[in-house]
């Protein structure tokens, strides 16, 4: 089977890092940057004076102290109010002229508006301190404002364009039709809907005051998302990174779980935290991605619900399979070899091999690459290498001798253990036995072999 590496998502530092710096200060640009965000996020506001000015909130009071309202001063005036680590309120200008010789430093702009796109020359005004500076490759935009992208699409249409939505009736063909990405909620964001705003050739991020807590990143990290813009920059990156190790391949099969053990289902394959559901032997799912990560390879069953791969086969291989489940397998000498291997995907590691004449109880099967392998307690081998004793009863849901003969005769594989399962070939008590003689005469119709010479041990009898 053929992995894909997965493309990862886009680490954004909301605001920077404002947990562990003032919001939007060059030290929480920097402390997002140094913790691996790729870009960080801030705000726009258009002073008296026509300077766009970073900040959240169009009242400075909550920041700075002060209650000064953004467009109703001077960026002179509002450039001496300072946040708490003594930074004072920037301006955009200023940013970039920080930043321009830091290729590495990019940025995610939302420009604030009011809903009646208020101020109207704030796209003029962006467009020219971004070709000021040359930031065009460095930057992406965000709103909330329809107005303001619709600007920005005809100002400066080679750079991004991302609609903000809390709730998914905003999304319309409209907005799409001048947007290049959507930034969605996480409380409405589902698989579907990224598949299909992907399918339409948008890029869809997420945005959320993401906490340290695993379980909120395990429900981010599944999803085929774009980006994630949080608070939390270092979590993001850790995410990002144990996601960019793994590959994955998607995949719609129908599939049966044959081992003879409980699986745990775990809530992603890079942070193992088990959830309270597990897959049960002959369980069936249907699949829709196969992850590889850290020589392990795990099977999607579900939003949030993955299980390690081993055991699982495309439903229609069942019916072949089912025979060996709650079988027994047994090497009798005959066959080329009796190593044992860690996996059936390492088929060149033997890590033991089976005893000769000791059964042994089938645990997994498993078809890979057209061949039948089975688990015994030592490792893996192939079931053509070994002699099978069907049962006679049922074994977690399964009678290994019944589904064996329920097969088409075509399907039913040959290397059954004759001298263990068919007692109809052991010697018939109190029965005279014809003259060797006879059954020479009569080999064409009855006797399933030939007598090419005189020393044909049936002679003897």
């Amino acid at each position: 089977m053929m992995f894909l590496f997965a493309s990862g998502f886009t680490v954004i530092g909301h605001r920077g890092d404002p947990i562990k710096a003032p919001e939007e200060t060059f030290q929480s640009f920097n402390t997002a940057f140094s913790e691996g965000a790729d870009y960080v996020e801030l705000d726009l506001h258009v002073s008296k004076d026509n300077v766009l000015v970073v900040s959240h909130d169009k009242n400075l009071e909550r920041i700075t102290g002060t209650s000064y309202v953004v467009s109703q001063h001077n960026f002179s005036e509002l450039s001496q109010l300072t946040q708490k680590n003594g930074e004072p309120i920037h301006s955009l200008d200023e940013v970039f002229a920080h930043y321009k010789d830091n290729p590495n430093a990019k940025f995610l702009i939302e420009t604030k508006k009011t809903s009646k796109g208020n101020p109207q020359n704030m796209e003029e005004l962006l467009k020219t301190c971004i070709d000021k500076y040359g930031m065009q490759k460095r930057v992406m935009f965000h709103s909330f404002s329809t107005k303001s992208l619709q600007n920005e699409a005809e100002l400066m249409p080679d750079i991004p364009r991302i609609f903000i939505a809390g709730t998914i009736k905003r999304v319309n063909f409209e907005v799409l039709s001048y947007v290049t990405g959507v930034n969605l909620s996480s409380k409405i964001v589902t698989p579907e809907i990224i598949n299909t705003l992907h399918y339409m050739g948008k890029s869809v991020y997420i945005w959320d005051e993401m906490n340290e807590s695993p379980k909120k990143w395990n429900t981010v990290i599944n999803m085929p998302i774009d980006g994630v813009v949080t608070n939390y920059p270092a979590t993001g990156n850790e995410y990002r990174n144990l996601k960019d190790k793994s590959k994955s391949q998607t995949i719609n099969q129908n599939v049966y779980y044959m081992s003879n053990k409980d699986e745990p289902i775990y809530e992603n394959p890079y942070r193992l935290i088990k959830t309270d559901k597990s897959v049960h032997p002959l369980d069936g799912f249907h699949i829709t991605n196969i992850v590889k990560f850290n020589g392990e390879e795990y099977v999607q069953l579900g939003e949030n619900k993955f299980a390690n791969s081993e055991g699982f086969n495309p439903d229609y291989e069942l019916g072949e399979l089912k025979p060996y489940f709650g079988a027994k397998a047994i090497y009798r000498g005959q066959q080329p070899n009796n190593y044992l291997y860690s996996e059936p995907k390492k088929s060149s590691q033997i890590i033991d091999w089976m005893d000769a004449n000791k059964a042994e109880q089938i645990q997994t099967v498993e078809k890979n690459g057209g061949n039948t392998w089975i688990k015994l307690s030592g490792g893996w081998i192939q079931a053509k290498y070994v002699l099978i004793q069907l049962v006679d009863e049922n074994y977690l849901g399964n009678n290994s001798k019944l589904s064996y003969h329920n097969l088409p005769d075509s399907q039913r594989f040959r290397n059954i253990d004759l001298l263990e399962t068919e007692k109809s070939w052991e010697p018939i008590q109190n029965k005279q036995l014809h003259n060797t003689v006879l059954i020479r005469k009569l080999q064409k119709n009855i006797a399933p072999f030939v007598f090419d010479t005189e020393n044909d041990s049936i002679n003897h009898i």
